[in-house]
This record gives structure tokens, sequence and C-alpha cells, in this order.
């Protein structure tokens, strides 16, 4: 028996700019999804949830509906088997402290949780293809990103994924956070570097509204999600293209030519929405992400509230993917006196963070909370709350894992 446990994660800044190559400030939660494999006879390969109804062959082709949770199970036995060889026969049990598509992407802690248990339950990480590959916990990271999104990682040749086209920003908050911290990082190479770590004052928490509108990357809100990115593609494209370059991303173009930005601008003036959207990323990750996380790290979350009321700002008039649930909900915690608030995630739905000082925590939730309900009451039953700090990384689950 193999057990794993993958925390979820707050992005506390980085609107859709991992896969665009940006800089994205992110911590782990202190919940999760912990996947548990067991043997069983043959080959057959099943998966249970003890949160979510139902029993899903993971070795069957038949179709699930839309926003299912097996279709990320069935993604990672897949890719596994492609790169590493067969996944032996068992049961796979998903235990969530998290709900599915709140925003805090649970369902890449279930790919993450399921991935680790199955690889080590089959020994895939003393392959000569997980060593020689897998060097860093950067480039697993990026390696289980490129699992969900279906490319192919070095060597480790692509299959499908679950039909996001996203980046690694989720995976990198799992795979390397550090307890009580934050990490700023930047996603323009071919594995994320971590800029710089910054420790939250323990006197500090982070409160998250899950609005109750969902925003399942493989449901409704995945034509919008892939729109945001293909546009950071075309942007590339375009960039390439006028250049002769090579570029890999918007970010890789910024860190090798000193005038990428006004040359960028200047490429796409004659374009509302990729200039839109050219925009809302250049002001994110190039100059809101790395001021913020200055502010906070010498305390001046007077400033960095302003930096991320900058941040929301544009993620609604660059993305679009702001409802008005999330801009009530923003709104109402900055009135309530938080420090600094943000929805969060692909958008389209999801949650919202407040920082709050710890000691008032627990009221200013409850407070905010009711205050949601009652402008958005037909959410009672899907929405909730909880509280918390930067937590550690995924990791095996003591007294259950066998190597």
């Amino acid at each position: 028996m193999t057990a794993w446990f993958s925390p979820g994660r707050i992005e506390v800044l980085g609107k859709h700019t991992d896969y665009a190559g940006g800089r994205c400030l992110v911590m782990a939660l202190d919940r999760g999804v912990t996947a548990t494999v067991t043997d069983g006879p043959g080959r057959a390969l099943t998966a249970t949830s003890g949160s979510l109804p139902g029993e899903v062959d993971l070795r069957d082709g038949a179709s699930l509906p839309a926003g299912h949770w097996g279709h990320y199970l069935r993604t990672v036995v897949g890719r596994l088997e492609h790169n590493f060889g067969p996944v032996r026969g068992g049961h796979v049990a998903i235990d969530a402290t998290l709900p599915l598509a709140s925003g805090m992407s649970s369902s890449s802690a279930m790919i993450v949780a399921t991935a680790l248990a199955l690889a080590h339950h089959n020994g895939f990480p003393a392959t000569d293809a997980w060593a020689a590959t897998l060097t860093s916990d950067e480039a697993l990271a990026t390696y289980l990103a490129c699992v969900e999104n279906g490319s192919g990682f070095g060597p480790l040749t692509g299959l499908r994924g679950v039909g996001t086209r996203g980046g690694s920003e989720d995976h990198t908050a799992m795979i390397c956070s550090q307890p009580g911290t934050l990490g700023l990082f930047d996603f323009a190479g071919l594995v994320p570097v971590r800029e710089r770590s910054i420790p939250l004052d323990p006197s500090l928490r982070f409160v998250v509204v899950m609005s109750g509108v969902l925003a399942e990357k493989t449901g409704s809100a995945l034509e919008h999600y892939n729109r945001s990115s293909e546009l950071a593609r075309a942007l590339t494209q375009a960039w390439n293209g006028a250049t002769g370059r090579e570029d890999a991303n918007l970010g890789s173009a910024l860190h090798a030519v000193p005038d990428a930005r006004a040359r960028l601008t200047a490429l796409v003036r004659d374009d509302a929405e990729l200039t839109r959207r050219l925009q809302q990323f250049l002001t994110e990750s190039e100059d809101l992400i790395p001021a913020a996380a200055e502010a906070l790290a010498r305390g001046d979350l007077t400033r960095f509230g302003e930096l991320v009321d900058a941040s929301q700002q544009g993620a609604d008039a660059g993305l679009g993917n702001q409802i008005p649930e999330t801009r009530r909900l923003a709104g109402s915690a900055r009135e309530l006196g938080a420090h600094a608030a943000s929805a969060f995630g692909a958008g389209y739905g999801g949650s919202v963070w407040a920082l709050v000082d710890a000691e008032d925590a627990d009221a200013f939730a409850a407070t905010w909370f009711e205050r949601y309900l009652a402008a958005f009451p037909q959410h009672a039953d899907g929405a909730s709350v909880l509280v918390t700090e930067p937590s550690a990384r995924a990791r095996p689950v003591a007294g259950w894992t066998v190597a």
C-alpha cells in the first residue's frame, strides 16, 4: 500500500502568467488530496473517491461526463505507462479535504497525489528514465504539469492531457513549497526558477471563501481558460515572426531582449484583444508581482494591498475572468479591513483569498462569509470558508508508503 498527499495551493499573485513564462507568487495549503494505492488481482485498475460518487475503471476508454474526477486519474495512468512502463493492477482511493473546482487547484492536487502514489508504488523513481530527467523538485513539478496538459518533457514524450493548456504554477506550489513561506517563481525557462522565498509573518493568516461557482478545468470553464492561453501563444508567435527569434514564451522574450516590452506593445497596438492580454501579462508579471513581493517581505501591508487591488482590477479588465461573486468577495473583504484580497486560479468561478490579522481571522471569516451568502444565497450549499497559512509540499503519508 502506498499513499501520497498533495496540498492545494493559493495563487497569491500570478493571474494567467505561468504558461506565458511570467512570475507567480504562490503557497501550499494545509489541506489537499490523498491518493492511496493498493494491489489487486490481474491488470484491473479502479478508483473511488470518499467525497465524490462512483467507481471509475481507469483502463476503460468509455467517456465520462465533462468535469468528472475520473478524467484526471485516467490521464495519470495513461501518461505513466506511456513514459515508464506498465502500472500494475489495483485500486486507487482518493480522499480530499479540499472541494473540487474551488479555485485552489484540487484537480492538479489530485493529479500530483495520484501520480506520485502510483509512481512510487510501481518503482518508477528507480528507473533510468525517471532519474535522468526528473532531476530536481522543479523538474518533477514541470513534468506533472505536462501530464496534465499533455505536452512532452524532454525525452518523456507527451500524451493526452485533461484538456487545459496551462502551465506548471500549481504543480510547482505543490512540489516546491516550504512551510510558513510564500515562493516567488519565474516560469520563463524549461523549469521554474525560485527568485525568492518570503516568510509570512506569524501574526497573519489567509482566509479563503470558495464562491460555490465551479470552474472545472475539463468542464464549462475550459473554453474561457484556453482562450487566455491561446492569446498568450499568439503574442509569442507574432513576436517570433516579427523578430526571427524562437522564444518559447513571452517571459523568455523579455529576458532575452532589453527592449522587448516596448517592441511587443508596438507590435500588437492595432489589435485590441491582443493588447489587453499583453498589458495584463506585463503589468502582473513585470510590475505588480515583484513590487508586491518586496512590500510583503518588508511588512508594508498597505502597499501590498494596493498592488493586489491593481492585480484584481487587471484580471477583470485584461482577462475578463471575474464574475459578480468574485468581484463582490474581493471588494467586501477590503471593506471589512483585510490587508489585501484577490480572486485566484483560472477564474470564471472559484475562490477569493483575504490576508488578515491572525487574532481576527476566525471572526473575519464568519462575517465575510455571512455577507457573501446574504448577497448570493443561491450558493449556500456549495460555498465554504477556511482559515489557513502557508504549508508544506507534497509528501508520502507516514505509516502507509512502501518503497
